[in-house]
């Protein structure tokens, strides 16, 4: 889960439990401030009455203004836009608690065919607290909302900073964060664009060494194949053109090998059948013995791959089966997404891993040519395509699968 949706998610939780908590301490004054208002309505009906009977209007007045109630003229009004909270009545009186469209509690007392409406003025301080507790919440709710939009604005150049380091480890090394933030954040995209322009500078520098190294190889090579045939037939001239042979191939698969490190070359993604794969890979060997191969179509199925690098990969895994087997041919099995290498000969004596490094060799291929840059190639295809290569040994022989599924 992504920074951005955990802070959204606290957020949410927050805003919320801060909601509900306002709602709650509302509630919660609503209802202490009516209970207080009621109890006191309550006490003081009795002596407000014993004026009402004596009808004593002066000393009622007085009363009230000592108790801070306020008589309220336009009583109809009042009544009919109020609700009773609690009534009480006997024979000749009654009681009555009402509650205002506006929040604001009354209390209505009749004594025969006398009545009066008075209010609490004092409640007004209360109220008046209570919307200052709302004011207070609103404000919490308000800067909880300001904290979350500084706080998505402080990650919102993470998102930037993934993308381009994402793109970056992809093999565009050109690419810079820009930035103009001071913070720590903007720290990490400075340090990130000094280490990518060195890393650009070591790559830039590597390929055009790598560059010049395969034209300046492959020059002489080309030109050494040819005088070879000017030599007359002899056990030297042999062994003289197998090691230039083996020089041109590791040049161009070293080549081949840093080009996949670096990120530098793209696949070029197409679909095709594993015949076409094969047919492909054994164009790149030029055996000139057919026999040599023996190749079973199973079942022929499709594949979205590189064809050009996907068929160096097999074509090397084919190569180091006729060089290693003790018997041919060797044969290539081609069944339900893998194709399969299998040549005759000794098991390999240490894991796989151990052969897909660079330049490995085991221990038996010390007078072969084999097992050095190879394997090594096929396994850094294979895992641009993430695909997998496998290897068991059954019955004599070693084989090497292509996984495609």
């Amino acid at each position: 889960m992504s920074i951005f949706f955990k802070v959204l998610i606290l957020f949410l939780i927050s805003f919320s439990l801060m909601i509900f908590v306002s709602n709650e301490t509302n509630k919660l004054t609503q209802n202490t401030i009516e209970s207080l208002l009621k109890e006191k309505y309550i006490q003081v009906s009795d002596e407000l009455f014993t004026y009402l009977s004596n009808n004593n209007q002066t000393a009622l007045d007085k009363k009230l203004r000592e108790l801070r109630f306020k008589t309220i003229a336009n009583k109809k009004h009042y009544l009919n836009s109020s609700k009773i909270v609690y009534n009480y009545e006997t024979t000749l009186s009654s009681i009555n608690i009402l509650k205002h469209e506006d929040d604001k509690y009354l209390l209505y007392l009749k004594y025969l065919d006398y009545d009066i409406l008075v209010i609490d003025i004092s409640q007004n301080e209360n109220f008046a607290k209570k919307e200052l507790l709302n004011y207070m919440i609103l404000a919490d709710i308000t800067i909880l909302i300001i904290l979350f939009l500084i706080i998505l604005k402080m990650i919102y150049p993470l998102r930037g900073i993934s993308k381009s380091i994402r793109s970056f480890g992809e093999g565009d090394y050109s690419l810079r964060i820009k930035t103009s933030s001071k913070d720590e954040i903007g720290k990490v995209s400075t340090t990130f664009n000094a280490m990518a322009t060195n890393i650009e500078e070591l790559i830039t520098s590597r390929e055009t060494l790598l560059r010049d190294i395969g034209h300046e190889l492959k020059t002489p090579i080309a030109k050494s194949k040819l005088a070879t045939e000017m030599i007359e037939d002899s056990k030297y001239k042999s062994i003289l053109k197998r090691a230039l042979s083996q020089i041109d191939e590791m040049t161009s698969e070293l080549l081949d090998l840093e080009k996949l490190n670096a990120n530098q070359y793209k696949l070029q993604m197409q679909k095709f059948s594993s015949e076409t794969l094969i047919a492909e890979s054994l164009s790149k060997l030029f055996i000139d013995d057919e026999t040599l191969i023996d190749v079973k179509i199973e079942s022929d199925f499709e594949i979205y791959a590189d064809l050009n690098y996907l068929s160096i990969a097999l074509k090397n895994l084919i190569d180091n089966g006729l060089k290693y087997s003790v018997k041919k041919p060797i044969f290539i099995v081609a069944n339900d997404g893998s194709i399969v290498v299998k040549s005759r000969g000794e098991k390999l004596d240490k894991p796989l891993e151990f052969y897909c490094e660079a330049f490995t060799q085991g221990d038996n291929s010390r007078n072969q040519a084999g097992y050095g840059l190879g394997l090594s190639l096929v396994k850094r295809i294979l895992d641009k395509h993430e695909f997998k290569l496998s290897y068991h040994y059954d019955d004599g022989f070693n084989q090497f699968a292509i996984n495609i599924k």
